[in-house]
């Protein structure tokens, strides 16, 4: 087994890699020389992990070698690959590791002997059930920084329970706020999932800072619930003040009136409306001609506005109703109102603010090249890698040679059935 020569290191900070450069390394990124291992499906974990790609980390995605992470079976559009892979996958090298037998868990350990971060979101039990747990961690590999995603976290009642992105939005309310009274709705984006991927993401950078001063890494854990009664901070805010909930209003929100989507004379939907007494004062008086609303007092204030908000949406709605889209924004730029237009996906991937910004570049993939999105955090003087979306055991032989597995080991693991077949990149 490779020796562990992190734990002597007098220089452990993230970004000085006492073993010199190493396969998958991307030289001048942020995150460069951070090995994050992942124990990862669906969509929470892999969001995590692609983000800290994105930042220059070096990425080995270790799956299941039947069939992989599941989400590669979720459907076949993108030439043959499955959409939310390809979009949660690219930049990451592919292990297809049994861990559940116990020389999979062995070489399992030799990965993470020569990481730096371990992120995981498997079922209940599952990562302590592989000898992954907070104490063994200490023990084992006592500078990895850890982050376990979960569906509802520990010591609570649903704790045990399994949880999916619909499932945790219904249970910590965010469908309830979403679509229209009676008629609630799951917002579209998987919010839940994603959001609380980003929160184990920012987790890690702060873990791995501390860790440069003090060479200790960290368990960290994050859960689903958690992150969306997070973001539902406003709704609950209102709501434990009031004892009132708040009806969803569709594309508008409870919060501010007038605040939504109008048709146009020429069957466009614009989007907009106000956030303060200040715009509401030149949407009525610039945009409705009517300054005599500003001084009505049924309209003066918010909590006024809202009282009345389908009286408002009634005005607004015949204002925008005799213009077109280009007239109804121009007027509404002209007075600084905010107001955008209500698009469909297919025309948000042909946008022209992405166009012209030079948002999409091509990533590699074994079913050829696909157009994705550069990630939204620019930081200059960095372009991020965008590596190409793996197949299932890609990496496999190239990753475990490097620990140390010689090819007559590399055989017999895979005659065990603890590694998957080989691969063309292999």
């Amino acid at each position: 087994m490779p020796s562990d020569d992190r734990h002597a290191d007098s220089h452990p900070d993230v970004l000085h890699d006492p073993r010199g450069p190493r396969h998958g390394v991307n030289p001048g990124q942020p995150l460069a020389g951070v090995t994050v291992v992942a124990l990862e499906q669906a969509v929470s974990a892999p969001l995590c992990t692609r983000t800290l790609g994105d930042l220059g980390a070096r990425v080995l995605k270790v799956e299941n070698p039947r069939g992989g992470d599941f989400t590669r079976g979720f459907d076949d559009v993108v030439g043959g690959l499955a959409a939310h892979f390809v979009w949660l996958n690219r930049g990451k090298e592919s292990v297809a590791l049994d861990v559940r037998h116990p020389d999979g868990r062995t070489v399992l350990h030799r990965l993470l002997d020569s990481a730096d971060v371990l992120v995981s979101n498997l079922a209940p039990g599952a990562v302590s059930r592989l000898g992954l747990g907070a104490d063994d961690l200490d023990r084992d590999h006592p500078r990895l920084v850890s982050v376990e995603i979960s569906g509802y976290g520990t010591g609570g009642p649903l704790s045990g329970k399994r949880a999916y992105d619909l499932l945790v939005q219904a249970e910590t309310g965010v469908c309830a706020i979403t679509g229209t009274p009676g008629a609630p709705a799951k917002p579209g984006p998987p919010f839940a999932d994603g959001v609380t991927g980003l929160y184990a993401a920012i987790a890690v950078l702060g873990a791995l800072t501390e860790r440069a001063t003090t060479g200790v890494g960290a368990r960290l854990a994050v859960s689903m619930f958690d992150a969306m009664t997070e973001l539902m901070g406003y709704p609950l805010t209102w709501t434990a003040a009031t004892g009132v909930d708040q009806q969803p209003v569709g594309m508008g929100s409870p919060a501010v009136a007038p605040y939504g989507a109008y048709h146009t004379a020429d069957g466009r939907t614009v989007v907009l409306g106000t956030t303060n007494d200040a715009e509401w004062a030149r949407l009525a008086t610039d945009l409705l001609g009517r300054p005599d609303l500003v001084t009505d007092e049924r309209y003066r204030h918010n909590p006024d506005r809202v009282a009345h908000r389908a009286e408002l949406d009634a005005l607004l709605g015949e204002w925008c109703g005799k213009r077109s889209l280009v007239d109804v924004q121009a007027a509404a730029d002209a007075a600084g109102i905010g107001n955008s237009v209500y698009r469909t996906p297919s025309e948000v991937v042909e946008h022209p603010h992405l166009a012209a910004r030079d948002r999409w570049r091509d990533v590699d993939t074994p079913a050829g090249p696909v157009r994705a999105l550069l990630p939204p955090a620019i930081v200059a003087g960095h372009t991020a890698p965008m590596g190409p979306v793996p197949a299932l055991g890609a990496h496999t032989d190239a990753v475990l040679t490097e620990l140390g597995l010689t090819p007559h080991e590399l055989a017999d693991l895979r005659a065990a059935g603890v590694l998957g077949a080989r691969t063309p990149e292999d």
